[in-house]
């Protein structure tokens, strides 16, 4: 045994667990710039939806918007998959970012003169939404190739800290203030900017070709044949595939509710404001974070397929409250509960899948994971405005809490889901 390391190692442990990862200078600029995109997006939550709203009262027509938003993405994902792992999966996210910060550039100039129509959104989040396809698996794929092993929960949870802290709290908040002062126009420009910076965090990364591109210089195997390879590997691991597919079902009944109601819920039932939607998706940034420090600094429990899918069932169940909510703090109790729950079983399944999934397997792995998982979700908000004015907001978002979590829990039991013969998580 080499004693030298053994106080090195306590040394690094000493430190607060969220911030171990931060000691690796390429995670640091991956970080910094995820969270000045991820603040962004958080501002587009509230910009788009307010300026889908202020252009159509219909929840139909943000319906459509997300179903451009999201069937694009559904359709690059395997494809983003297999070249993440044959190339550079850091050009592939400069790349993606590029593409993303034009459509912004573009939302903005039209929103600013006053030209911008509904089906302006629709076409631009559809480039948007295909440009994503291509960034997450690249994403899922690069992290664990930038951080030790033992540093990966810290890592996951760092992320699921900044994610709400960015996307839930600061974003939406500044969304709100600058659509009050500005309009949305202003908000779709910030949002753009942060894609600047976070491309600029990218180019200053160390370049780091995927595990198998040199196998595949030597090989040249088919996109095809690795595509495969990836959905091979999946269908063997029934805590891969039985996952992927309860999130299909469970996304199919919440997801678009959510989206397309909970804003029509604040601005139409609540009388509410574009600030008072910003606060609401605020206090689920709170209930993530305070999941993320929670599992960051005491790790993932060693029953860890029981604890993600208890989690995420609890998570889903409280959809419900949006629907008994009567005020914007009921609203933003429900949102504490279903974000923080959520990002729990996030990090401990984040977590699995980099442990558990060889490195070369990983984009593929993860795109097939994003595809089957939101397959449905471009249904899911095509169905919401015709459900809601069949039933009703409220009975709506009930039924998809209820539903979703019935749904979620039934698969924890699948054969083998409980107690797969991995490596067991806790740290």
């Amino acid at each position: 045994m080499n004693h030298a390391f053994v106080p090195r190692h306590r040394a690094r442990r000493q430190l607060p667990g969220l911030l171990i990862p931060l000691r690796n200078r390429d995670f640091r600029l991956l970080w910094t710039g995820m969270s000045g995109s991820l603040i962004g997006d958080g501002i587009l939550l509230v910009a788009m939806a307010w300026q889908v709203y202020s252009l159509s009262d219909a929840p139909a027509a943000m319906s459509v918007v997300g179903f451009a938003l999201t069937l694009p993405q559904v359709a690059t994902l395997l494809f983003g998959g297999v070249v993440s792992d044959r190339f550079d999966r850091r050009k592939i996210m400069l790349a993606t970012d590029v593409v993303r910060g034009a459509v912004l550039t573009v939302l903005a100039v039209l929103s600013l003169t006053g030209a911008i129509q509904v089906w302006h959104i629709v076409a631009l989040v559809a480039v948007y939404g295909a440009a994503s396809g291509f960034f997450g698996p690249a994403f899922d794929g690069l992290v664990p190739t930038l951080v030790d092993e033992e540093e990966l929960v810290q890592a996951n949870a760092l992320d699921q800290f900044v994610r709400p802290a960015a996307l839930q709290m600061a974003g939406p908040s500044l969304g709100g203030v600058l659509i009050a002062v500005a309009g949305s126009g202003l908000a779709f420009a910030i949002d753009a900017v942060t894609f600047a910076v976070s491309a600029a965090c990218l180019l200053l990364m160390r370049s780091r070709p995927a595990a198998s591109a040199v196998a595949a210089a030597a090989d040249e195997p088919s996109v095809w044949e690795e595509f495969k390879a990836g959905l091979n590997y999946v269908r063997g691991n029934v805590w891969l595939w039985g996952t992927f597919v309860a999130a299909t079902f469970a996304y199919l009944l919440f997801i678009g509710p959510t989206e397309v109601l909970l804003p029509l819920v604040v601005k139409q039932q609540l009388h509410g404001t574009a600030g008072d939607l910003g606060l609401v998706l605020a206090s689920g940034g709170i209930g993530a974070i305070a999941a993320a420090l929670i599992v960051g600094q005491r790790g993932v429990p060693q029953q860890y397929m029981r604890f993600i899918y208890i989690t995420w069932t609890l998570a889903t169940l409280a959809v419900a409250g949006y629907g008994m909510a009567t005020a914007s703090w009921h609203l933003a109790i429900a949102c504490a509960l279903v974000n923080g729950l959520e990002a729990a079983g996030t990090i401990a399944w984040a977590t699995a899948k980099q442990r558990l999934v060889p490195e070369e397997l990983m984009g593929r792995v993860s795109s097939v994971d994003w595809f089957i998982s939101i397959a449905l979700v471009p249904l899911s908000y095509a169905m919401a405005a015709p459900v809601a004015n069949a039933i009703g907001i409220q009975n709506t978002l009930i039924g998809a809490g209820v539903l979703g979590a019935a749904v979620t829990l039934s698969f924890l039991y699948l054969p083998g889901m409980r107690s797969p013969k991995q490596l067991e998580l806790a740290a």
